[in-house]
């Protein structure tokens, strides 16, 4: 019985070629989509669940009491011994400091090779590895970084560094200052894990890296890259180790700051996806995706149900018969439900060829290794066989059941009526749902792509453009000097200025401060920026008040920001020229020179800071200069030529500093990529619905159009007749679509401290754009179905 269904089927969709087809072109883009999100959202949950006990894991966290309250991954460095010593919540506790954008070089090498490692290397106690499951594959495991100037690297960075020659006892360099001898090889760290250095020292080295923050007294500042993880006890609570972490604060610091010193633990679960803590895909987003999913299989589905009630008509006499040859009600509902298995199998089929093309790309947008197999990937083949179950089920009993409850009389007669078939109110609703899914895409890919040109067009208060950024590997004053002067000589130098960082940047600094005579410390931190005289210059920041810093290496004057005059609830700029402010724990001291207007230091997610711009060569890491684009590739060569023969022992970076602005909404724009994506797709299925919808109302009305043209009616007049009904849908679609949209986005929108409002014409766009789609689906086939001569229209019956 199941071959007869299914030969019967395949009999069926043979006979009806573009119903088959615009079914399966339909569901086959809904199940690729499907795919697709699945395997990116699991990718992104499965990260860092390989770890045993993983449910125990936890990372410190400093969460800081000033004018508001914050959290920051990074901890003190001597918080982690201070735990391991005071508590015995932890089986083990352990430091681990990293660092990015490192030089490694090979002094037994001949050339003596450099690589300069993003990920850099991490500074670690040995409890680390048995906190994490990253397995030692040479070399001894209890003795692994217990001894200084020893490392361990990944087998992919032995690979690299020393090809088939065993690494084992081998040399590398850390930033043509420290050796260590390799004493063991790790396992290449897993795919889906944060914690993505290579290359791990013994913790006791770090005084050779940052002597301040190795000491065990350093309490006052947080370096980002500083972490501790601890791995709880059986049966020790999260909640009940925080209640005890104030004991900490107490006891480490003072009666005034230790209200302010706060730690928290955070479940190794919630790193990846809290975005606060520089997780990188919000739990959100994969939500947004999974619904997104959800809805294009719903259209699909849709679709077919759409298509399937539609058609009903024309299969009337077919059911008649074989419910007068002795078919049952069932045995038709099976026979209908095999053809809509046999349509989802084929569109399973093109899915899964659509998806294995699109995963590279996918890839390369989210920077992931997502992989498909159907050899070894049991979940995944689950998730297929419950898609094509679920899509064939969903999609074919509504129509089975109409096909299958035809009266046999009526169907031989062909007086089945459009009611028996499903009627166009089902119909109605089915394009209603559909236009309504895509037009909520619709206007969630316009608020997104408004709200990036904003962010990336918007005035930031300084100069982003022609701006090139390279990294200082030391701070010799000689050698800057000679830097400085050989690359502003260049023609196609317009300015250049040491600094820290660039105004607007990921990586900051923060102390406390305290203003003029004040009694205590403000209750709100600063944000200190290193830089010489030709800062603001070469940024283009504006001074309202005051003049800019004099010449110098070391710290004398300050110039803030207007910022800083507000929260000390200053009347004017003027009012803080001459004020003497401390910062660092009152360890650095200077009188303010001039305020400069306020410009973003971070991306539109966050608030404007308090900001003071002082001269202090020891803080410098970058050299930043302004270059004329019409020479730009002659004057890149000429400064990447100066600065090799200023730092011969070092590689060569830069970076524009627009692009690395852009870095802030990296996945931003990819998640508008996708949204974009999507919303083609959403709309594409629903103009196949429209498509094949209009077909069938054409055919079911040849003779009605016939008669039309006969009595004088225009092409116009008959496109209209197809036109209105559809209309009235789309809009019916967007009353719907629009509030949802609009909630769902201003939502996302609270995100921005700085945003562009949701406007009426971002509506219009919308139903527009939707509008203008649907009436090119329907003009073109109801203008076919009007250019019929209506000779042949009449003698159609």
């Amino acid at each position: 019985m199941l071959k007869n269904y299914f030969k019967i089927a395949l009999r069926n969709l043979q006979r009806s070629k573009a119903y088959a087809f615009i079914n399966v072109l339909g569901l086959a883009l809904g199940i690729t989509c499907a795919i697709l999100i699945f395997t990116l959202v699991r990718y992104h949950l499965s990260f860092d669940n390989f770890h045993p006990n993983s449910d125990r894991v936890y990372r410190m966290l400093t969460e800081f009491h000033n004018e508001t309250v914050s959290l920051e991954s990074g901890v003190p460095s001597p918080l982690g011994k201070a735990f391991r010593n005071d508590f015995a919540f932890a089986e083990k506790t352990a430091r681990v400091i990293a660092y990015g954008d490192q030089l490694i070089s090979l002094p037994g090498s001949k050339d003596n090779k450099k690589f300069e490692e993003e990920n850099g290397v991490a500074y670690a106690e040995p409890e680390f590895f048995d906190i994490m499951n990253f397995p030692l594959l040479e070399g001894d495991r209890k003795t692994a970084l217990l001894e200084p100037n020893t490392a361990i690297v990944t087998e992919k960075i032995a690979e690299k560094y020393f090809g088939k020659t065993n690494a084992i006892g081998q040399l590398i360099r850390i930033n043509n200052e420290t050796n260590y001898k390799i004493t063991g090889i790790l396992k290449d760290i897993p795919v889906n894990t944060d914690r993505n250095q290579e290359i791990y020292l013994p913790y006791e080295n770090l005084k050779d890296e940052n002597p301040w923050i190795a000491k065990d007294d350093s309490w006052m500042g947080v370096y980002s890259g500083s972490n501790c993880f601890v791995l709880l006890k059986e049966g020790v609570a999260q909640a009940t180790v925080e209640k005890s972490l104030p004991l900490i604060s107490k006891k480490y610091y003072s009666a005034k700051d230790a209200p302010g010193w706060q730690f928290k633990l955070q479940p190794l679960s919630d790193i990846h996806f809290n975005a606060e803590l520089g997780g990188y895909m919000e739990k959100k987003n994969l939500w947004a995706l999974t619904f997104i999913g959800i809805f294009l299989i719903v259209t699909a589905c849709v679709n077919f149900v759409n298509l399937a009630t539609a058609q009903a008509l024309s299969r009337s006499k077919e059911i008649g018969v074989r419910k007068v040859l002795g078919s049952l009600k069932s045995q038709l509902f099976w026979q209908f439900i095999s053809e809509t298995a046999l349509i989802t199998f084929f569109a399973l089929l093109i899915g899964l060829i659509l998806s294995y093309i699109a995963l590279p790309y996918v890839n390369e947008l989210f920077k992931a290794h997502l992989t498909i197999s159907l050899i070894s990937d049991i979940t995944l083949i689950l998730f297929l066989l419950g898609l094509v179950v679920t899509v064939t089920f969903f999609s074919g009993s509504y129509p089975g059941l109409i096909l299958a409850g035809f009266q046999p009389i009526l169907a031989l007669k062909g007086k089945i009526s459009q009611k028996s078939a499903g009627g166009f109110t089902l119909r109605r609703g089915l394009v209603v749902t559909q236009f309504a899914i895509s037009q909520i895409l619709i206007i969630g890919t316009i608020v997104i792509a408004n709200q990036m040109r904003f962010s990336k067009q918007s005035d930031l208060g300084f100069n982003k453009d022609a701006m090139v950024m390279m990294p200082l590997p030391v701070n010799d004053l000689a050698k800057m000097s000679t830097l400085k002067s050989r690359i502003t000589e260049l023609p196609g130098v317009k300015s250049g200025t040491f600094c820290f960082n660039a105004p607007a940047a990921s990586s900051n600094n923060t102390t406390g401060l305290r203003y003029d005579a004040r009694a205590e410390d403000e209750q709100f931190g600063i944000n200190m920026k290193s830089a010489d005289d030709q800062y603001l210059k070469t940024f283009g920041l504006k001074l309202v008040a005051g003049r800019n810093i004099m010449p110098s290496d070391t710290l004398r004057e300050f110039v803030v920001n207007e910022t800083l005059v507000k929260k000390l609830k200053l009347k004017s700029a003027d009012e803080i020229l001459g004020k003497l402010i401390s910062i660092n724990g009152n360890t650095q001291k200077a009188r303010v020179v001039g305020v400069v207007k306020d410009f973003y230091n971070y991306s539109f997610r966050s608030n404007i800071d308090p900001i003071c711009i002082m001269a202090n060569y020891t803080g410098y890491r970058n050299y930043a200069v302004n270059v004329n684009m019409a020479n730009m590739k002659p004057t890149m060569a000429a400064i990447e030529k100066i600065w090799s023969e200023t730092y011969p022992e070092y590689v060569f970076k830069s970076a524009f500093l627009d692009d690395k602005i852009a870095e802030f909404y990296a996945l931003d724009d990819i998640m508008l990529k996708l949204i974009q994506f999507f919303a083609g797709v959403a709309i594409f299925i629903g103009c196949l619905g429209l498509y094949g919808l209009v077909s069938f109302m054409a055919a079911q009305k040849t003779k009605e159009i016939g008669v039309r043209k006969v009595l004088g009616a225009s092409i116009g007049n008959i496109v209209w007749m197809f036109g209105k009904e559809f209309i009235r849908l789309l809009f019916i679609a967007f009353v719907i679509a629009a509030p949802l949209a609009w909630w769902v986005m201003n939502g996302w929108l609270q995100d921005f401290k700085y945003r562009e409002e949701i406007g009426a014409g971002i509506f219009l766009l919308a139903i527009g754009a939707t509008l203008l789609i649907a009436a090119l689906t329907v003009g073109y086939r109801s203008v076919s179905a009007a250019l019929m001569d209506p000779v042949k229209s009449l003698k159609s019956e």
